[in-house]
């Protein structure tokens, strides 16, 4: 019997499937076609992609620094330079941002070497059962293991685990955030030499210049455009079923910027009904050793990779 499960790939699951499997036994599962989260790649041909989760990490601890250098140095993450325009004026200190080689999953792709990995596979139901865990996945197949570690939104934590949860996490004031993405190409657009924008607007909040990472060259000019909050609160729950949407945000990005309309060759679209949670809690992560259950992520203490990372840290010090 493999020792522990870990539901989702992301920063959070691939770190501690990395820290755990040190000592034990270990096998992630994961909805998703590949691994990543909220840090996931969307591949439009062969070679180009956008990141359309996380587009960059700039590390605020010692710790987590010393985590992204290394990976630095390994040539699994490199820095994003550029133009990096803000029309908000936010007054905020200049910090470096360092983005995969290939693409923002390369952190979870490097924790999750050599590991079991089961993608395309969703978790519908747990019970722990003579001591281990049951874990049922969407197509009926059954496993067992010995203990479970869950990385999923909090909304999503306590419908599925509700019954092994304490109170002190049940009773958490966790207000998860929505963030809509879409994606746009352009066909021979003349590219601008900036590498993100960051706007004033009460629709678009930002958009990345995905060539300006120099993963690929292509005459195709690929764009990222994340919604402002608001936007997304209002269009999160519609998006996949209104094409309207998706273009209402093009249009802004294209009045903006000046871009051509008529060169667009591709859009699409990815809404994140639980992206991130703004505030800080009084956990770093959850164990329960009478349950051998375990969960992280970063909605325990903000909405940063970093806090995704910090908190796999801290679970893995309370299992060992």
């Amino acid at each position: 019997m493999t020792d522990f499960c870990i539901l989702g790939s992301g920063v959070a699951g691939s770190t501690i499937a990395n820290l755990l499997s040190n000592k034990y036994s270990v096998h992630v599962f994961d909805k998703a076609r590949g691994p990543g989260g909220r840090s996931s790649n969307k591949r439009f041909k062969t070679n180009l992609s956008f990141d359309h989760g996380v587009q960059y990490i700039s590390p605020k601890s010692k710790a987590f620094l010393k985590f992204t250098e290394k990976l630095f140095k390994k040539k699994v993450l490199k820095t994003w330079n550029g133009n990096h325009l803000d029309f908000t004026f936010e007054k905020k200190p200049h910090s470096i941002k360092y983005i995969g080689k290939k693409a923002n999953n390369d952190i979870c792709k490097y924790n999750l070497r050599g590991i079991k990995k089961t993608f395309a596979s969703q978790i519908t139901k747990i019970n722990f059962k003579n001591n281990f865990w049951e874990i049922e996945i969407k197509d009926g197949s059954n496993y067992q293991f010995k203990y479970l570690v869950l990385t999923c939104p909090f909304p999503q934590l306590k419908k599925i685990a509700r019954k092994y949860l304490d109170k002190k996490i049940l009773n958490l004031n966790i207000r998860m955030q929505p963030n809509m993405t879409v994606m746009v190409a352009f066909k021979n657009q003349k590219n601008l030499p900036i590498s993100s924008i960051k706007f004033d607007d009460d629709t678009l909040a930002w958009a990345a210049n995905e060539n300006s990472k120099n993963r690929f060259r292509s005459n195709i000019n690929l764009w990222t455009l994340q919604a402002t909050l608001k936007w997304s609160k209002k269009t999160i729950n519609k998006y996949k079923n209104n094409s309207l949407i998706m273009k209402q945000l093009v249009s802004r990005f294209i009045k903006l910027t000046g871009f051509d309309k008529n060169k667009i060759i591709h859009t699409g679209a990815h809404g994140w009904k639980y992206s991130y949670n703004y505030e800080k809690t009084n956990l770093l992560s959850y164990w329960n050793n009478n349950y051998k259950l375990g969960v992280c992520g970063d909605w325990f203490n903000g909405p940063k990779v970093e806090n995704a990372w910090l908190s796999a840290q801290d679970l893995a010090k309370k299992i060992k």
